[in-house]
């Protein structure tokens, strides 16, 4: 993942606080990342989860706590 050329989420506040990283071009995963900790961990999901995942965020089809 060194190579990898990380993109952060449209919602970034002008701070930078509070967002995620992604990976768009590898094929059939997408790695996510805290933009807050660029060194630390990424979480590697399949490409179709995390574009269901996306979606349910957009049409506001999860749960509440």
């Amino acid at each position: 993942m060194s190579t990898a050329v990380w993109r952060k989420s449209s919602y970034t506040n002008g701070d930078g606080g509070n967002c995620v990283e992604v990976v768009d071009d590898l094929p059939g995963i997408v790695p996510v990342r805290d933009s807050k900790d660029p060194h630390g961990p990424a979480i590697v999901f399949p490409a179709a989860a995390w574009t269901s995942f996306i979606s349910a965020v957009k049409d506001t089809d999860l749960p509440s706590v």
